[in-house]
């Protein structure tokens, strides 16, 4: 039995796919950004408003548009009329993106509105009295470390519209911070010039953070969510050199002596 070949059969069809070493075109990556909490106890729209229009007409460029989680810790209440809350923040370009610290209520009423839920912040280890606990016993002396913080240093001016983000470290500055720009760290702000910008230090609720800077000018300056406006900047403050730290949960600036 032989086989034979038909020559005018159709010609056979090669299609090339598509290759599979195309570069991925999206990365999804874990982020600190800073980001502003507005803090709420209870809710009364028409007090809500005044009280939120009060506040962005000492700062509006700071928020101009800002991005801010709700943070409902200290709100009681099972239900909340997100919808006047949205809106309300909406009509002062203040954009909500999410919420913190919910009840499994406040969860679900926040998910209705596209709203994404955060976890509750870290709270500080409760203080004990001495005499309520046994003293402990002593633990083995751990080896000597050195931990070294990461610093980022910029070397030119910070002219307007610019903004430099210190994540996890301090931010150094060995020049002026002109008017509308902004600086931030999650630890301290060094400036060796005039400060006429704003500057945050502590952007993730470090307290300890501070400013410092030879010449203080600042449109605002914040420390971990406390801030300033230039108004309200002691004028025995202004023009000279200055660090701003946190005491009592209060801002106070002191004059640097060399």
């Amino acid at each position: 039995m032989t086989t034979s070949v038909d020559t005018d059969a159709a010609p056979s069809v090669h299609v090339e796919q598509e290759s599979s070493n195309k570069a991925p075109s999206i990365k999804l990556k874990a982020s600190l950004a800073p980001m502003t909490a507005l803090e709420i106890s209870d809710f009364d729209p028409a007090h809500f408003e005044q009280e939120l229009s009060a506040k962005v007409a000492q700062a509006p460029g700071f928020f101009e548009n800002l991005p801010v989680v709700i943070g409902l810790e200290k709100y009681a209440s099972s239900s909340l009329d997100f919808e006047q809350l949205l809106r309300i923040c909406k009509a002062h370009s203040v954009k909500a993106i999410g919420v913190r610290g919910a009840s499994l209520e406040l969860q679900e009423q926040a998910r209705a509105f596209d709203l994404g839920i955060l976890a509750k912040q870290k709270e500080k280890s409760p203080a004990y009295d001495s005499d309520e606990l046994a003293a402990p016993e002593p633990a083995p002396a751990p080896e000597a470390q050195t931990i070294v913080q990461a610093s980022k240093v910029i070397q030119h001016p910070i002219r307007s519209g610019q903004q430099v983000y210190a994540a996890d470290g301090d931010l150094i500055i060995l020049a002026s911070v002109s008017a509308g720009a902004e600086i931030l760290a999650d630890g301290n702000i060094h400036v060796y010039g005039t400060l006429r910008g704003r500057a945050l230090a502590g952007v993730k609720g470090n307290t300890s953070a501070r400013v410092f800077c030879h010449s203080m000018a600042a449109e605002l300056v914040s420390v971990a969510g406390q801030y300033k406006i230039s108004e309200d900047i002691p004028s025995s403050a202004l023009g000279k050199p200055c660090q701003v730290y946190l005491e009592d949960e209060s801002l106070k600036f002191k004059e640097l002596e060399y």
